[in-house]
């Protein structure tokens, strides 16, 4: 994949966009009552939302199933010396946690049949209610593109049942691509190890816009109806239209 200055700086205008970040500058907004860490194949958010687990008593759900990154957390576990044989993200993850901080498995709520974003919410609500457990800040935890998407179907379903709470969206890092050597490189969060595929990423950053807009092929009311209406910036959809319009890009796109 050849990549110009111009389609760099497109792609870090979106994934910024993206990556929200409700404690860019502010530790103090961390403090929660909870932690969803929805299931994802990126390390650096793993290891800080496991990190920020070992500084507080915050108990976490462990969300995830068997889906689109499963295989891929499983690679990236194994890379990073963690010993499981697990099937589901949640379980994987909790296998992470104890063997690289730590973590006493009683904080560990497991919540391992959501096999995508919308179950992701739907399945960690239902969790809190089974254990009769109620919190008004939840902070959520991401692949840093798709915590957008994230934040967005979570306050859905929570306000579909006509519940109140404050959610935090933290990604642990916010990416951005870097020339180094020469080479496009995918900077922000101090190691490469965990990290995506350049292709993957691309991919990722153009789909994730795609799944946001309210239209017919959309994730908002005017399409699958899976999230509410999103705002997209004037300079992300000018980012995006400018990318999509190259056929290699818009072929990656998913």
């Amino acid at each position: 994949m050849t990549l110009t200055l111009q389609d760099i700086d497109h792609l870090n205008i979106i994934a910024h966009w993206l990556a929200v970040n409700d404690a860019d500058s502010d530790r103090q907004a961390l403090r929660a009552d909870l932690m969803i860490l929805a299931g994802n194949a990126i390390l650096p958010t793993i290891d800080g939302a496991f990190a920020l687990m070992v500084q507080n008593d915050m108990p976490v759900i462990l969300s995830g199933g068997v889906g689109h990154s499963t295989a891929l957390l499983r690679s990236v576990l194994h890379e990073a010396q963690v010993v499981s044989h697990a099937e589901s993200e949640a379980r994987l993850l909790a296998d992470a946690a104890v063997q690289r901080f730590a973590l006493s498995a009683d904080r560990l709520m497991i919540e391992d049949q959501s096999r995508n974003c919308g179950e992701n919410a739907a399945f960690s609500r239902r969790t809190l209610q089974a254990r009769g457990l109620t919190a008004q800040r939840i902070l959520l935890v991401q692949d840093p593109l798709m915590q957008r998407r994230t934040a967005e179907t979570f306050h859905h379903e929570w306000q579909r049942h006509g519940l109140a709470v404050d959610f935090i969206s933290w990604p642990v890092f916010v990416p951005q691509l870097v020339i180094q050597d020469g080479e496009p490189t995918i900077g922000g969060a101090g190691s490469q190890q965990g990290l995506w595929s350049l292709d993957r990423y691309v991919a990722m950053v153009l789909g994730e816009v795609r799944r946001l807009r309210d239209d017919k092929q959309g994730y908002g009311p005017q399409g699958l109806g899976f999230i509410g209406h999103v705002d997209i910036p004037h300079a992300v959809e000018h980012a995006w239209q400018r990318l999509m319009a190259q056929p290699e890009l818009a072929d990656e796109a998913r």
